[in-house]
């Protein structure tokens, strides 16, 4: 059973991250699928994030899922606010039982250097070239990191906001940034991970203050808002 990363954020709550490596027969056994869904790996992907959804709360309605005309996923008794993302083999979901929440799984590959200016504001250029956390130490992470970062973050911030009609770079901006490393301690060796928050606005109409929450586990780039 790949449950990758479980994280209880508070009693009300919680998130997780599944490595998928089953057929569709052992999540068939527990979520059902749209038939519109026919490419067999976004077939996986979208059975692994609501296995995930019961995974995290096993009361969860998965049958009373539908999709907004922003082609949000939501509850129509809305007893969960939730979020679901996937990326390769990897799919995370995020539920709460009183706040919105948006989550987002990135791999970190090289190539979004080439359209950062796509989705950063001039303020993010900077504080990427900085190369500092909030307090004025060194930022750990690399270039392609912290890029694959901001475009996570700011991913996590559309779903939170699940409307719709959004600027990348002009609602939203990702203003400090914190980044702390731990030692995993794992059967094959040893490794760092890296952690941390940004706090970021989202302009719309007026604006909000966000606290977005990462984690690196290797190439993978895993970011949360809740609020």
């Amino acid at each position: 059973m790949p449950l990758f990363y479980q994280h209880n954020i508070n009693e009300h709550t919680k998130l997780a991250v599944w490595h998928i490596a089953e057929n569709e027969a052992f999540f068939l056994e527990k979520v059902a699928i749209k038939n519109e869904i026919t490419h067999p790996h976004k077939r996986l992907q979208h059975l692994a994030g609501r296995y995930l959804l019961q995974l995290l709360d096993a009361e969860f309605p998965l049958h009373l899922i539908s999709i907004s005309e922003s082609k949000k996923p939501l509850l129509t008794n809305e007893k969960f606010h939730f979020s679901i993302s996937h990326c390769g083999d990897y799919a995370a979901a995020i539920i709460s039982e009183n706040q919105t929440a948006g989550i987002d799984v990135e791999m970190v590959t090289p190539k979004i250097e080439f359209i950062k200016t796509k989705f950063l504001n001039e303020s993010e250029l900077a504080l990427l070239d900085r190369k500092e956390n909030i307090d004025g130490t060194r930022l750990i992470l690399t270039d392609h990191q912290t890029i694959t970062l901001f475009w996570s973050a700011k991913e996590s911030v559309y779903k939170w906001h699940g409307k719709g009609a959004l600027s990348f770079k002009r609602n939203m901006s990702m203003n400090q940034l914190s980044v702390k490393a731990e030692v995993r301690i794992q059967s094959d060796g040893d490794r760092q991970t890296e952690y941390g928050f940004i706090n970021a606005h989202f302009i719309k109409d007026e604006k909000t203050d966000l606290k977005i929450e990462f984690r690196f586990f290797d190439n993978l780039c895993l970011t949360w808002v809740v609020a």
